[in-house]
């Protein structure tokens, strides 16, 4: 794996964050402790709004956040252990999330902007800035908006997504979500002139089972799917098997205290 620039601006974003969070006075951290959480999945396959990024082959998904008082970053990683194609890592994807998030009464909202270092050939990194709105009611609908400053310049993503839980036990619960995203493209990476279509669909299910005080495990399986005829399109020339929807799951693991 090269360590590119762009990990070590990542590495040290989170880092500066570490030493901000740990020197917390102790009068402010009785009022809101900061919180971590570290987790590491193991996924058949790797999808990204419709985009398959893996074949044949397990990701490997590591992740750490940090927050305190609405504010948070993320660190996430994806690692291939059988990349489709030789001559790209297969450490594939690197990726900073700073955000911060808060609620009104039954509206939660939140701004955020993301940092995607990619190992590929040629300069592939991009940044994104996003919104969101959700509301704590049924189904808990929520809105995201994405906006591509960088590599991706000019793309627009929004995602609309409910979901569900529903009580196992009094510790462990059957969690269902129903996500629709809607894409602009203007670059041409799908097929055709330009892009602007109901993309993709997300159907998932996962049940966490905790294990004592700070562990949690949770198997997780997903549907990816398209929306519209052109999304379909898009699916077949962007997927490396060239299949029209992904079926894929995995576990993760989880530490947070």
């Amino acid at each position: 794996m090269i360590f590119t620039t762009s990990k070590k601006m990542i590495v040290a974003g989170v880092l500066t964050l570490s030493i901000l969070t740990a020197g917390i006075p102790a009068a402010m951290a009785e009022e809101e402790a900061p919180s971590a959480d570290f987790s590491v999945g193991l996924y058949s396959k790797y999808i990204w709004r419709g985009y398959e990024l893996s074949n044949d082959s397990m990701a490997i998904q590591p992740s750490l956040s940090l927050s305190y008082m609405g504010f948070g970053a993320n660190l996430w990683a994806s690692l291939d252990t059988d990349f489709y194609d030789e001559n790209t890592h297969k450490w594939v994807e690197t990726d900073l999330t700073l955000s911060y998030d808060g609620a009104y009464e039954k509206l939660g909202y939140g701004v955020g902007w993301i940092y995607y270092a990619i190992n590929a050939d040629g300069d592939a990194d991009s940044q994104e800035f996003y919104g969101t709105l959700s509301l704590d009611v049924l189904l808990n609908p929520s809105l995201t908006i994405y906006y591509d400053t960088d590599n991706f310049q000019g793309d627009w993503y929004a995602l609309l997504a409910i979901g569900h839980s529903f009580p196992l036990s009094e510790a462990i619960s059957l969690d269902l979500g129903l996500s629709g995203g809607y894409y602009f493209i203007n670059d041409g990476i799908a097929p055709g002139d330009d892009y602007s279509e109901l993309h993709d669909g997300i159907l998932s299910a996962s049940v966490s089972f905790p294990v004592g005080e700070y562990v949690t495990i949770t198997p997780e399986l997903y549907w990816s799917f398209p929306l519209s005829s052109k999304a379909k399109d898009f699916y077949v020339a962007t997927s490396v098997d060239g299949d029209d929807s992904h079926v894929y799951g995995g576990l993760s693991a989880s530490f947070s205290f």
